[in-house]
């Protein structure tokens, strides 16, 4: 019990401290993906609920919205890189 508790703080101080270290463009980028893919994913869903597409087609929509979302992340981190804009917190 006590380890998974150490595990549990261990794995959410580490993203806090990653997190920390987003800059402006990554952290703008990173949530328009994320709505972006939320959308798709929801359409997505629906046409599967109305039998217009296939289980696996909704999947495979749904995994290339979140590269896309992924992509998205990586191109404002590199965005912020250029600009030395990414900045570096240690959260304690």
């Amino acid at each position: 019990m006590k380890t998974m508790i150490k595990s549990a703080v261990l794995a959410a101080t580490a993203s806090v401290a990653l997190a920390a270290c987003e800059g402006p463009n990554e952290n703008a980028m990173e949530a328009q993906g994320e709505q972006q893919a939320e959308i798709v994913n929801e359409r997505a869903e629906q046409l599967e609920a109305q039998g217009a597409i296939t289980d696996a087609q909704e999947d495979a929509i749904t995994d290339r919205a979140e590269d896309r979302a992924d992509a998205m992340e990586a191109q404002g981190e590199a965005m912020d890189q250029a600009a030395g804009t990414t900045t570096t917190t240690t959260v304690r």
